[in-house]
């Protein structure tokens, strides 16, 4: 029996659940257009997990796949079209957004894509241009 604590998140209507075991490999913001308008919002808060850690708890045959780039397949309930997680096979994680899991803890460490922001934000983390170097990224940062 595992003794690591559990996150519960469910889709926008409840069919979907989802569990994310242990804790993410880090968590921050992306303001890439992509994420912007996928989340309906000027920023994405990610928690991003090792993929064998999250898992669909209830009502696995509601979920679908959009894959717009080799980068993301975005996972999401075919009911009411509540995101659920995005798998990021290039860099071996899977991204639970932060909303989804309202028991986390959530504490950011990053910004990633800032060059491409509609809303700075002031809060003293590292602004990457694009992404770490350990993601593919130049590893440029920028100034707040």
């Amino acid at each position: 029996m595992s003794d690591q604590k559990s996150y519960s998140g469910r889709c926008f209507c409840g069919a979907v659940g989802i569990v994310a075991t242990g804790e993410p490999a880090t968590m921050g913001y992306c303001h890439c257009a992509s994420c912007r308008h996928w989340s309906a919002g000027p920023v994405n808060a990610f928690t991003l997990w090792q993929p064998h850690t999250v898992r669909v708890t209830k009502g696995g045959e509601h979920v679908e796949n959009y894959q717009k780039s080799d980068t993301s397949v975005r996972k999401f309930c075919e009911l009411c079209g509540g995101h659920l997680y995005t798998d990021h096979p290039t860099w071996g994680l899977t991204d639970v957004s932060a909303v989804l899991l309202p028991d986390l803890d959530y504490v950011p460490a990053l910004h990633i894509n800032y060059q491409e922001s509609v809303l700075p934000i002031r809060d003293g983390l590292p602004k990457y241009r694009d992404m770490p170097v350990e993601m593919g990224g130049s590893g440029d940062l920028l100034p707040e």
